[in-house]
């Protein structure tokens, strides 16, 4: 469980890290030409990465209800690397692509040696 939970803290942290820096830095031209759909990803994204940590942080502590946040946590994290891809596809910022493919490698490990965990 303790590679779930890391990943799972180290890619909230990371989530949260980079939407605050390309806001911070004006990269989000979407907060103009589609303020309310952005709105509701940012939302969306916002969610994962706070529901990353909680349930990485609870599988460190192991809190009872820990390996089923970090399952739920997981899932959302699996829908974001799946659509966020599509955005720098179209761009053609393949790199981009590769490293969401990446993630969904990661979290698929993570999910299944949550799994091998979980049923000890």
């Amino acid at each position: 469980m303790r590679f779930a939970a890391w990943y799972s803290i180290v890619v909230g942290v990371l989530m949260l890290g980079q939407w605050a820096f390309f806001l911070a830095s004006g990269q989000v031209p979407e907060l103009q030409t589609e303020p309310i759909r952005i709105a509701f990803h940012l939302l969306g994204e916002g969610s994962t990465a706070v529901a990353l940590l909680i349930s990485g942080v609870s599988l460190l502590r192991h809190v009872r209800w820990g390996p089923n946040a970090a399952f739920a946590s997981l899932g959302m994290l699996t829908y974001t690397v799946l659509v966020s891809p599509g955005y720098f596809a179209q761009l053609g910022q393949w790199p981009l692509v590769a490293m969401f493919a990446a993630l969904l490698i990661l979290t698929l490990v993570s999910y299944r040696l949550l799994a091998l965990s979980a049923s000890r």
